[in-house]
């Protein structure tokens, strides 16, 4: 019989996502739903079908990863990043450019806000954010520029002013000055390596799909990208418990900085 297990193997091969490191109850419960949507029997005739099917091969893997995002998600939080978290890290620097990886970005308006937010620090010419995520349909997403009204409800006005123009009634476009200090690379926290030498890391919203022995995996792989005394910024559900134990201290409530081992 082709169970789940079988299905699971199949779908590592074929996408090279490995659903073991996913919470199983969840993650079965959303697959079952799609392969129900979509009128198949089960999951040896839904594997048969993405096979030969490109477009319902790439609407699996966008439904696979779960793209929820807002430009300044927790507005608090980008406040301790402005104030207390950058001004450190330039200082460690000492003012040369950052070099910040936004980890799992899904429709770009985590590293977007970061390129805003760091005009206020930089010329634009020496704003770089590495930008990545496992899904290829999200990150052409969010290198359009895109977005609805909704997604905008945190941002600084200053930024919408500027940066922004309004399509039609409910959607705005990012300006094009923006998108190019963005670079878009799909990548798979699992699997792929990671970038080196980071100053600052941003993983936020994510973990929380990850089995403990995943974020456990995840989190050491961070530390290592980080440069000595480089920051992860995580999301407001996604406390790391006892994190000296990973190599990090925290700075601030989702803010952990890089420890000597």
């Amino acid at each position: 019989m082709f169970d789940y297990e079988m299905f699971k193997d199949q779908i590592l091969k074929l996408t090279t996502i490995d659903l073991n490191a996913y919470k199983e109850r969840q993650m079965k419960r959303r697959i079952d739903a799609l392969i129900s949507k979509h009128g198949f029997s089960g999951y040896e005739e839904f594997v048969k079908a993405i096979k030969v099917d490109k477009d319902l091969f790439e609407t699996f893997v966008a439904y696979l990863t779960i793209n929820v995002s807002e430009f300044y998600r927790n507005p608090g939080q980008w406040k301790i990043l402005e104030d207390e978290v950058l001004p450190l890290l330039m200082k460690q620097n000492q003012g040369q450019p950052l070099k910040i990886w936004s980890a799992a970005c899904s429709t770009g308006d985590e590293p977007y806000s970061l390129v805003m937010l760091l005009t206020k620090f930089f010329p634009l010419r020496q704003i770089k954010v590495i930008a990545t995520d496992i899904d290829k349909q999200i990150l052409a997403k969010a290198k359009l520029g895109l977005y609805d009204e909704k997604s905008l409800q945190g941002l600084p006005q200053e930024f919408k002013d500027k940066y922004f123009t309004k399509v039609g009634q409910r959607s705005y476009t990012i300006s094009g000055e923006i998108k190019s200090c963005v670079e878009f690379r799909e990548h798979n926290l699992l699997r792929d390596t990671y970038i080196s030498g980071c100053d600052l890391i941003v993983c936020r919203n994510v973990m929380i799909y990850f089995t403990e022995e995943a974020k456990i995996e995840i989190y050491k792989r961070f530390n290592q990208a980080l440069k000595k005394d480089g920051v992860l910024f995580v999301g407001s559900t996604e406390q790391i418990i006892q994190a000296q134990s990973l190599n990090f201290k925290a700075l601030q409530s989702f803010f952990y900085q890089k420890i000597d081992s």
